[in-house]
Formats: C-alpha cells, sequence, structure tokens
C-alpha cells in the first residue's frame, strides 16, 4: 500500500484524538485529516467537538447522527442476547465500536479515503474493536494508530498537543478518563487505578447515591414483543425514547452502577466503574420473561450461548461468522417472548415481583398447582422415576460386584 493521503479519523474531542490530528499531518505526511465523531446520545456539544477538530488542523469535521442504529441494531440485539460480560458487564462501551468502524469504512468509501485512523491505545480494548471491524468489512483500507506507535507518555501526549493549540481536557481535579453513550458510562484512571479505592460519588452521573434514592419503592411494568422491549408503565415507546426512560427510572433509584475488575482482551486486568442503568434493568426483565416462555433445553443452551456472544463482542468479533450464526439461533428463540415483567425499584434493587405472557407461557397453573384444579398425573412419576434412574442404578450395581 502507498502513502496515504486522504484519512478518516474516529474523533472523540479527547487528548488522543486531538493530537492524532496534528500528528498524523506533521508525522506521517498526510495532506487532508477529516475527523469523523460519532453522535451516541452522550448529550455531549457536539459542535464544541466538531469545532475542536477545525482547531486541532482537520480539514473537515463531520458529526454523524448514529443514535437510533445504535440502540436498534447494537443495543437491542444485546438485551435479546441478555449479553453480559464475565457475568457482569452489559458491554456499553463495546457495542459502539463496531458500528463506529462501519461508519469509518461508509465514509471513507463516499469520500474516497486511501485509510482511516483512531486513537486507541496499546493497552486498551479498543483498538481490537476498531482493527478487526474495519478488516472484517474492508480489508483493503489502512489502519493508522499513531497513538499506539507513538510512545509519548501521557504527559507528552498533552505537552505535543499544546504546541498545536489543543487544551488538555483532564485536570489534577477530575482525572478520570470517561466513555459516555446513551447505554452508559465508563470511568477509570486516577484514584480508580487502586482497586482498593472506593469510588467517589463524583465520578457517577446517571445514578442516584443510595443515600439520596427515594425512600418509597417504585414498581414498573415493561413489555415485550419478539424480545424487543416496546413498552414501559402502558406507554408504548420508540426505542431511543425507551432506553432513555428506562435509563431514568432506574438510574433514579440507584440501580445499575458496577464496580469490577475486568479481564481486557489484551491479557491485562483492568478496574472499571460502570454506570449502565437502563440495559442492565432491561436485560434483568428480558431473562426473566425467557423463563417463562423458553423450554428448558432451550435456555441451557442459549445461556451458553450468551455468554459466547458477549465474548466475541467484547473481543471485537462483532462482523465475525461465529457471532452470525449465534445471531440466528438467538432471533429464532424471540419469537416466543412476548410478555409482561413487574420489577419493584428501590434503593439500588431491581426486584422481579411479576411476569405475564398469554399467548406464549409455558407456565400451565392446572400442572403446577398442588390444589384440587391439580392436573398433574402423580401415579406416572414412579415409572418415570425407574427409566430416569436407571443407569445409575445399573453402574452401581456393577460396582458393589
Amino acid at each position: 500500500m502507498g502513502q496515504p493521503k486522504k484519512v478518516v479519523l474516529a474523533y472523540s474531542g479527547g487528548v488522543d484524538t486531538s493530537v492524532c490530528i496534528p500528528y498524523l499531518k506533521k508525522e506521517y505526511g498526510i495532506e487532508t485529516v477529516i475527523a469523523f465523531a460519532a453522535d451516541l446520545g452522550q448529550g455531549d456539544e457536539l459542535e464544541l467537538i466538531r469545532q475542536k477538530a477545525i482547531d486541532a488542523g482537520a480539514s473537515e469535521a463531520l458529526v454523524g447522527d448514529l443514535i437510533k442504529p445504535f440502540v436498534e441494531e447494537f443495543a437491542f440485539p444485546a438485551i435479546r442476547s441478555n449479553a453480559l460480560y464475565e457475568g457482569r458487564y452489559p458491554l456499553s462501551t463495546a457495542l459502539a465500536r463496531p458500528l463506529i468502524a462501519r461508519s469509518l469504512v461508509e465514509l471513507a468509501r463516499e469520500l474516497d479515503a486511501d485509510a482511516v485512523a483512531h486513537g486507541c491505545t496499546g493497552k486498551g480494548n479498543d483498538q481490537v474493536r476498531f482493527d478487526v471491524g474495519i478488516a472484517s468489512l474492508a480489508p483493503d483500507l489502512q489502519v493508522l494508530t499513531p497513538a499506539r506507535e507513538w510512545a509519548m507518555s501521557r504527559e507528552e501526549t498533552i505537552a505535543y498537543g499544546e504546541r498545536y493549540g489543543i487544551p488538555a481536557p483532564v485536570s489534577k481535579k477530575s482525572p478520570y478518563s470517561i466513555d459516555l453513550n446513551l447505554l452508559g458510562r465508563s470511568i477509570e484512571a486516577g484514584a480508580l487505578e487502586d482497586p482498593m479505592v472506593a469510588p467517589p460519588e463524583e465520578v457517577f452521573a446517571m445514578t442516584s447515591s443510595i443515600d439520596n434514592a427515594p425512600e418509597h419503592a417504585e414498581e414498573i411494568e415493561i413489555v415485550f414483543e419478539g424480545g424487543n422491549p416496546v413498552s414501559m408503565n402502558g406507554e408504548r415507546l420508540n426505542p431511543v425514547p425507551l432506553i432513555s426512560h428506562a435509563n431514568a427510572l432506574a438510574g433514579k433509584h440507584g440501580f445499575g452502577r458496577l464496580d469490577i475488575i475486568e479481564n481486557r482482551v489484551v491479557g491485562i486486568k483492568s478496574r472499571e466503574i460502570y454506570e449502565t442503568p437502563g440495559l442492565l434493568l432491561l436485560i434483568l426483565a428480558h431473562k426473566e420473561l425467557e423463563s417463562l416462555t423458553l423450554t428448558s433445553d432451550v435456555l441451557r443452551i442459549k445461556n451458553q450461548l450468551e455468554r459466547q456472544w458477549a465474548d466475541l463482542v467484547y473481543q471485537g468479533l462483532w462482523f465475525s461468522p461465529l457471532k452470525d450464526a449465534i445471531d440466528s439461533f438467538i432471533d429464532r428463540t424471540q419469537i416466543y417472548v412476548n410478555g409482561l415483567v413487574r420489577i419493584r425499584l428501590h434503593k439500588g434493587n431491581a426486584t422481579v415481583i411479576g411476569r405475564s405472557s398469554p399467548s406464549n407461557s409455558l407456565y400451565v397453573p392446572e400442572m403446577a398447582t398442588y390444589g384440587s384444579d391439580d392436573k398433574f398425573e402423580h401415579e406416572l412419576a414412579k415409572g418415570f422415576i425407574y427409566i430416569w434412574g436407571l443407569p445409575s442404578r445399573l453402574w452401581a450395581g456393577i460396582q458393589r460386584k
């Protein structure tokens, strides 16, 4: 591949991506750097970010409204998959990366760019997600990774940027690295790098503290159709406002905080603080509805595939054939996931207190009851137990001999 002349840069407005602009021009000899900022519902003043890219030397700065596809094509599949990396983290950050990668490729094709670039460092997960995602969609495109190659410390990177008029976005008072989108926030760095230091209240923005959460519990009802949430408390909502409403309800009651030691793709452990109130709430409700509507063998297999699905997304393999195959299985199961789940929110807890599926429930009252309406044929249990336990009895008899 020859020396690229036009590059599309994934731009967030932070130190690394801002410094990437003059660095690509001065050190790589790139003639045209086009900054692309993705609007994922983070609520930032994106016009200010766009102007910051221009001030840093970008030839052009574009903002893409990706909120709707982010929810419909990435968040909802995660809910249908009950996706929790290592059984805890609902992938709020990881889910955004393949969408950004896809948008970079599309923009590069549209603008006839020779390459794309990102500001990920060599220690993080996002470098893997971007590099693999872009290679899966456009193996002919060069991927430039200046922040992985410039070998500057954080202080040196800030100093380099200041030479080109780029102000540092962090201070000693607020040293945290924060990633934010509609699905949640991730917070790291600063004092949080010590796993024994409790996260200060100042790092949270989407969730109330237990002390400040309402004293009285609140019951909410969530309706699903085909595995997707469609209604909350009797109000039918489009996907984006539904996620926003779930965030507000769960966050108000202090639900959705995570403090975990996480295994990164590159092999190191990191301490991460997350706020994902709405996503965790919806996964909790969805999983409960599945327990009512799916057979036990399907649930067992789906549970295994859910963990694999979460691993693939976390590891940057959204566009892999294995994930595509798992998607087909999960999508098939969701035909039956229709109904309502009632949850009580109170002081950091979300407790399922009811579930109903008039059309798909496998809970048959006259089979489950111990009352006079019992239709279960108890006398047949003896024969079932004989057949069920026969292999164990045969094995035990041989061992005794």
